[in-house]
């Protein structure tokens, strides 16, 4: 019995040096190894040897077994680092299979296309920081101290170890910012006019949400100080935003409106580009749309920035960039930008 386990081992490990493709090794494997196989069946058969050489036999048929297991696995890792395993000689010139890549939200894709445009007409790009405080976004900006939006049901107040509850006010109240405008005075505090600058970021309001309406949301604003600023200027700006939107010309319209910020107002229109005016459910059936307000900055805004309203002018567009994503898409729900949905967000890459 032991000359036949040790011709086996000799045949077997010649047979697998031998082996010249991974195929023929998984055939050794089975003769060999498999529940039919040479080794496989010898161990079935260590019950028929006499009893005082079955301890003596059943060590050399398990270390055959082991032996040829190892040899096997040897031989599988010579084959698969050569080239002879390969259906055909690979050839290390051809392009290799490109990985799968992500693509822009359509938000910020828009951010950057505006950025982009206001940076051709000199526009220094602004960034603020999330976390404000009731002063930069409510007393600088002019807000009444008993306006709605300063409540918790419009602004997020954060709690902080150095303010007692909601007695504390101004910079001691703190907040995640509702509304961009707040910025503008910080950019004001730093820089000496004349200067022209967009002020791009994500804003957030707690109210319900729905398909017009998110918690967080991004706007897009801009502003210019001059000595003597024309009101086409401002039209500039309107002007500038939606073409760039849009690709086209876009009709527009400016109606009186108040808002704390500014003085004078207006509530900028925009033709709706789904029915070009001629009304739909989009637009309400009325051909237009609500984009953004603007208007000269107010005095208290400009004294808060430290900026002498005798001596200067300003214009400010404050837009609603999810709204005008909607339009440039044709999406009727500002929720899916936000859903993280991989099928919807694929489409814009």
């Amino acid at each position: 019995m032991i000359d036949t386990i040790q011709s086996l081992q000799r045949d077997a490990m010649a047979d697998i040096q031998a082996a010249a493709s991974l195929e023929r090794l998984e055939e050794l494997r089975v003769s060999l190894l498999g529940r039919k196989g040479r080794i496989t069946e010898l161990l079935k058969g260590l019950g028929a040897v006499d009893m005082a050489e079955r301890k003596t036999v059943g060590a050399a048929i398990n270390a055959l077994k082991q032996d040829a297991a190892d040899a096997i696995e040897s031989r599988r890792a010579v084959l698969m680092d050569s080239s002879s395993v390969l259906a055909r000689p690979l050839d290390v010139s051809l392009p290799g299979i490109a990985p799968l890549d992500g693509g822009l939200h359509p938000t910020i894709q828009m951010m950057y296309d505006l950025n982009d445009a206001f940076a051709a007409l000199n526009f220094d790009v602004f960034e603020g920081p999330e976390i404000s405080s009731e002063l930069y976004e409510f007393d600088h900006m002019n807000f009444p101290p008993d306006h709605p939006a300063r409540e918790s049901m419009d602004t997020y107040w954060l709690a902080s170890a150095d303010r007692s509850g909601e007695d504390a006010r101004g910079a001691d109240r703190l907040c995640i910012r509702p509304h961009l405008t707040g910025g503008s005075v910080r950019y004001m505090q730093r820089h000496t006019p004349p200067f022209r600058f967009v002020y791009p970021g994500r804003v957030f309001r707690n109210e319900t949400t729905d398909a017009r309406h998110e918690r967080a949301f991004f706007q897009y604003e801009a502003l210019i100080v001059e000595k003597h600023l024309p009101f086409s200027a401002g039209q500039l700006l309107i002007r500038t935003v939606l073409s760039t939107v849009f690709g086209r010309p876009v009709r527009t319209r400016m109606r009186a409106g108040f808002f704390p910020f500014v003085e004078p107002g207006f509530e900028i229109d925009m033709e709706c580009v789904i029915c070009n005016g001629a009304g739909c459910k989009v637009c309400k059936q009325v051909g237009w749309i609500e984009v953004m307000p603007g208007g000269m900055p107010h005095p208290n805004v400009f004294r808060a920035g430290g900026i002498d309203h005798n001596a200067w002018m300003g214009f400010y567009v404050n837009v609603g960039l999810d709204r005008l994503v909607m339009m440039r898409y044709g999406i009727d729900d500002v929720r899916l930008f936000h859903s993280a949905d991989l099928r919807f967000l694929s489409q814009f890459r």
